[in-house]
């Protein structure tokens, strides 16, 4: 019998809020978080607006650690602390037991995880790619000595979540998936599989970016990847719409608790949604742009379902990936009519990334956050700036917060990221899960 997994925390930093209840309660209302970048290089770009976080992490993180911290590290710490705390677990560095013994008697207080049952999954598309090029600009400017001594642990992929694990003392492992925009929701396939194989009790997963930088900017407006839309910035992400022409880069980070059923029962906690399962797959088609048939995107959503042991009417939301690209949302608009069939005509679809932008390596983990409140509160998020929807996009995509179904029933996630990456999830709303 599989282990069943159910999320008990959850954190975000993003550009509609620095926390969860803000970031929520700004989806709801439909708020943008697009603004115009006011940063000087910016004036010299093709493309000038972009999703920065609502609250700088300076303003969360102990100053002095956070300078030595990538900025993506530091939205993975902001959300992961928040998700902590929201799981009820003890606050890192209050008086973690060293011993066994210790350890028994502070698990009592359903507080303490075992730090040989803890793991961490937290994924990053790019890395810490604002030290690798400042500490280039450093070194072209000013010489070897210059260059940081921590850039090097302060860049690599995985250090947001060697960071995390540092702070929780995290020892059952520390995964680190880069698979581009589907990372974070990779990240989190990856925890439920670590739980499920009896490899971790508890499992901090999720996704952080931080590329909001001239050189990624820049790299991603000549491949034609973002928009260059010059109108108000807050209209410009406008997913299935006829007058969509690109993504709009965002950045944050998302973090889930995910906890063995057993577990979390055990110390009395609260479930937010049950993770039910995850599909992955791969295009094998471009290195750039999505297979147009939609095939490796939809074996990853069948993928999904079928580990969730839930059939096509049982899934009545969707956050899509639908980043605002003329060929991925027409596909995941395939993939969807392939998997659920008939039942897709009852299912609220939304994509959360209108308000938010684009997160890449943090954009699932985010969507992931979304898909559990909207199942815990019964109510979709909107896509904002859909005015005239494309009419090869047959979905019922909610406009405006939409009320969800009472009973049990589930959510997709979908990711997909360059190099034909595909990632689905389940969710299940927390009836009688605790």
């Amino acid at each position: 019998m599989s282990t069943r997994v159910v999320v008990t925390g959850l954190g975000t930093t993003n550009p509609l809020g620095g926390d969860v209840p803000t970031t929520w309660e700004a989806m709801l209302a439909g708020q943008s978080g697009v603004r115009h970048l006011d940063d000087p290089w910016a004036a010299e770009l093709p493309v000038r607006i972009g999703g920065r976080i609502a609250v700088e992490p300076g303003q969360v993180l102990d100053r002095v650690k956070a300078r030595r911290l990538d900025r993506s590290s530091q939205f993975a710490m902001v959300a992961a602390q928040e998700a902590w705390a929201d799981a009820g677990l003890r606050a890192p560095g209050t008086d973690r037991p060293d011993s066994d013994d210790q350890h028994e008697a502070a698990a009592g207080d359903g507080t303490e995880v075992d730090p040989d049952r803890l793991a961490v999954c937290l994924a990053s598309g790019i890395g810490g790619v604002t030290t690798l090029l400042d500490n280039y600009d450093a070194l072209r400017d000013k010489g070897p000595r210059r260059v940081s001594p921590l850039a090097v642990p302060m860049l690599m992929p995985n250090a947001p979540a060697a960071n995390i694990s540092l702070l929780f003392g995290a020892r059952a492992a520390v995964h680190a998936p880069t698979s581009a925009c589907a990372s974070g929701n990779e990240a989190i396939a990856m925890g439920l599989d670590l739980i499920r194989l009896g490899r971790a009790d508890v499992v901090i997963a999720g996704g952080t970016e931080a590329a909001i930088h001239p050189l990624p900017m820049a790299a991603f407006a000549n491949m034609m990847a973002l928009s260059k839309n010059d109108g108000d910035p807050q209209t410009v992400s406008r997913p299935w719409d006829q007058a969509r022409d690109g993504f709009v880069l965002g950045e944050g980070a998302g973090v889930l608790v995910l906890e063995s059923e057993e577990h979390a029962r055990a110390r009395g906690a609260r479930v937010h949604a049950v993770l039910l399962g995850a599909g992955i797959s791969n295009d094998a088609h471009d290195i750039a742009q999505p297979d147009p048939s939609g095939r490796g995107g939809t074996r990853a959503i069948r993928q999904a379902v079928q580990s969730a042991g839930i059939s096509a009417s049982d899934v009545k939301h969707v956050n899509a990936h639908a980043t605002s690209t003329p060929l991925g949302d027409v596909a995941e608009g395939l993939m969807l009519h392939a998997v659920l069939g008939s039942a897709v005509s009852d299912v609220v679809v939304t994509s959360t990334k209108s308000m938010t932008g684009h997160l890449l390596g943090g954009a699932g983990a985010l969507e992931a956050v979304a898909t559990v409140r909207a199942l815990a509160d019964r109510t979709s998020p909107p896509t904002i700036n859909l005015d005239d929807q494309d009419e090869r996009v047959d979905l019922d995509i909610a406009t405006k917060a939409r009320p969800l179904p009472d009973g049990e029933i589930a959510a997709l996630n979908n990711s997909f990221g360059f190099g034909g990456a595909n990632v689905a999830v389940a969710f299940g709303s927390a009836g009688g899960a605790r």
